[in-house]
């Protein structure tokens, strides 16, 4: 692991900061003028810290609706704000396909978030690319060209350098970039068929994607062929169920079949349920195919089903 307290010394001042109020200054509620002292931090940050002892004032622990007054001394110790060591090298367990000077194929555990953001600001695929691949830190988003979500397991192709990202991101608008998935579904899928509807924002729950009054909506396709249907041990039928993707809009697969009727098994956000033993949206981007950097030539690459998704196939009796 790296030395991550190190890491954070590095943005922490060396000494709390101090302010002593005027002595004609107004008695204010404590977060208040503190937003006024920094107003680099916003004041739910502000607020944050004095809950967690960070602030003093006469050298005493103090309360968010603490009235200060001229004369009080405020010492504030600065916190690193999580998103400043977002993009730090951490030691990240995953596994890597294949690679080469322009490309390296990650296959992504369930589990691991892909690319920092609110609420996950660290231990994510891109921090252990940089861990591993140092060189990324001179690409955008470390190389990250398309994102798995943190439930769904494997394949995504990282660029080493600007022109393979800019390479793979054109064939990414193109649609040339073939990217396959196996899902387990609820309810019994007809042979195959194709989803055409925009996606965006759901407008009564913001995690949530929806194809209904979708906010900044944008065009979305999904090619689905039923592959074999069973039931589970709780008598609940289900369908495994090959997707390809035209177009990679967040939570795509997941928006699209559960618009169709068939939610992912253990998809609670889009009401799918658990069903043998299943922990998490059994989502698996199987096969990737892109046309290579250096030679031209079409490759690619397929990832064997993670064990917990073998493990409720195996649980589940299949009719064909």
């Amino acid at each position: 692991m790296p030395d991550t307290d190190i890491a954070k010394e590095s943005f922490l001042p060396p000494e709390p900061l101090q302010f002593r109020l005027a002595v004609d200054a107004r008695p204010e509620r404590l977060d208040k003028v503190l937003a006024q002292l920094l107003p680099d931090h916003s004041r739910s940050r502000l607020q944050g810290w004095i809950a967690s002892g960070h602030v003093l004032v006469n050298d005493h622990a103090v309360k968010n609706k603490q009235t200060v007054y001229p004369g009080d001394v405020i010492t504030v110790w600065e916190q690193i704000p999580p998103e400043a060591l977002a993009f730090a090298p951490e030691d990240v367990t995953f596994c890597v396909v294949a690679e080469s000077p322009d490309w390296i194929i990650v296959d992504k555990p369930a589990g691991l978030v892909t690319h920092p953001g609110a609420g996950n600001w660290h231990g994510t695929l891109l921090n252990g690319l940089l861990y591993r691949y140092p060189e990324l830190a001179s690409v955008a988003r470390a190389g990250i060209v398309h994102r798995l979500d943190k439930d769904t397991s494997g394949l995504l192709v990282v660029a080493r350098h600007d022109r393979a990202q800019t390479h793979l991101v054109r064939q990414l608008q193109a649609r040339s970039v073939s990217r396959e998935y196996l899902a387990l579904v609820h309810g019994r899928v007809s042979d195959s068929g194709t989803i055409r509807a925009e996606i965006g924002r759901d407008p009564r729950v913001p995690v949530r994607m929806s194809v209904d009054r979708p906010v900044a909506a944008k065009a979305a396709v999904t090619h689905y062929t039923a592959l074999r249907s069973g039931h589970t041990p709780e008598e609940k039928g289900v369908c495994l169920v090959q997707c390809v993707l035209e177009t990679g809009r967040t939570h795509q697969i997941r928006v699209h079949m559960a618009s169709i009727g068939h939610a992912l098994v253990a998809d609670t956000l889009y009401g799918g349920s658990c069903l043998a033993g299943a922990t998490r949206q059994l989502l698996h981007a199987r096969a990737l195919r892109f046309d290579d950097f250096s030679s031209g030539q079409r490759i690619s690459f397929e990832s064997p089903l993670a064990t917990d998704f073998e493990q409720v196939l195996e649980a589940i009796t299949w009719q064909d």
